[in-house]
This record gives structure tokens, C-alpha cells and sequence, in this order.
């Protein structure tokens, strides 16, 4: 394998995107909008649309355009009983820890957030570190300026040698032409979104060996 580091997404990706975790995320940053900055009902789905597809995620949106308080926003959002969502896969950790490499975490939430994710799917003790949203400030995923910063703080300088894992498409994308080894982990694939596409992490191993 010539890949040194594997940097894994979080949300919807480390868990199955039918657990509905990041659909209560959602609906708390629509309780946000609505409660603390008193946005109309009407305005809220397609303003965070919006931000989200302008600048990465939609507190990068808001904090550019509404100056909200990041640490604010992210707690309250991410305030949810994870463990009613979020269930051990003992065969995703087994695949995990049987890579021979540096594994991190790169998100667009925070670390406090993924702390609590990793834990409650018992695999915090593979990964070497987090980067989150604000190791990477102001960028996010997909800007191409984030995946350097991640690099950065993985110790590597070739991207060749690096790999996202990642359940957006246009972050797979932008990780391609950073030049990493991009793979999608979605039901659905687009021509150019990554290097590889996978739907089921057995084929994960196959897929690195093979590069």
C-alpha cells in the first residue's frame, strides 16, 4: 500500500446516513436560526441551502454574513443524545484498526463533536487526531486550502500519499484535485466525484491495496 495517512470524514460516513443524526443536526441549525437570530420560518431551509453550497458548511455562511458566534453555534447544534442515534459497528472498527496507517479524522464539525461521535461508536482510540472546522479556520472541506491545512497537521507534504474518505461528493472531488486518493462512501456515484466508490467497508482494503 503506498498510502501513509487515510483521513476519514465524520458524520454520515462513520455511521450509516439512515441513523438520522445528521438530520436532527440539520433541524437544530434551523432551531438556531429561528430562536437566537430570529430569521422567518420561510427564509430558514433555503438560507442554509444556500450557505452551505456558497461556503462549505452553513456557519461559515452565517458567521460571514450574520457574525454569529461559532462556539455558540456549534454547541447548540450538535446538543443532541447521540447514543439514541448512534450504534457500535464492531466489523467497521476491526477494518479500521487493520490499517496500516495513520488514520485522522477531518470534519467540518468540531472537535467536541466528533469526540463525542467517536466515542459512542467506540472507536476513539484509532484515530491520531481530529482535525476539525477550527483547525482549519477560516476554510472548511471542500475548499482546497482545508485539505493542505490537514495535511499540514498530519506531518505529510506529498498528497499522493494521503487518502479521503468522505460521503459528499463535492468533497471527494476537490480532495481528487488536491491531489489526494479520494474515495466516496455514498449509495450513489457520479463520474469524476473520487477515485473509487464504496457501500460497503469490506471492499475498503481491496481498494487501497490495489492503488
Amino acid at each position: 500500500m503506498r498510502f501513509t495517512t487515510i483521513f476519514f470524514d465524520l458524520d454520515d460516513t462513520l455511521y450509516p446516513p439512515d441513523a438520522g443524526l445528521w438530520k436532527a443536526i440539520k433541524e437544530r441549525m434551523n432551531s438556531y436560526m429561528r430562536e437566537r437570530m430570529d430569521i422567518p420560518e420561510d427564509q430558514i431551509g433555503t438560507l442554509r441551502e444556500k450557505y452551505f453550497l456558497q461556503y462549505g458548511t452553513t456557519m461559515r455562511g452565517l458567521q460571514a454574513n450574520h457574525k454569529i458566534d461559532s462556539d455558540d453555534f456549534l454547541a447548540y447544534v450538535h446538543d443532541l443524545p447521540l447514543r439514541d442515534y448512534l450504534t457500535p459497528n464492531p466489523m467497521l472498527r476491526s477494518i479500521i484498526a487493520s490499517l496500516p496507517t495513520r488514520k485522522l479524522i477531518f470534519t467540518n464539525a468540531d472537535i467536541s463533536h466528533a469526540q463525542r461521535v467517536l466515542t459512542a461508536l467506540e472507536l476513539s482510540d484509532l484515530f491520531e487526531t481530529i482535525v476539525d472546522v477550527n483547525a482549519v479556520a477560516p476554510y472548511c472541506k471542500p475548499m482546497p486550502e482545508s485539505f493542505q491545512i490537514a495535511m499540514n497537521l498530519a506531518g505529510e507534504t506529498d498528497p499522493s500519499k494521503c487518502v479521503m474518505i468522505d460521503d459528499i461528493h463535492r468533497t471527494t472531488r476537490a480532495a481528487r484535485e488536491a491531489g489526494l486518493f479520494s474515495i466516496l462512501a455514498h449509495s450513489s456515484f457520479a463520474e469524476g466525484a473520487a477515485n473509487a466508490h464504496l457501500t460497503d467497508w469490506n471492499e475498503l482494503k481491496n481498494i487501497l491495496e490495489k492503488q
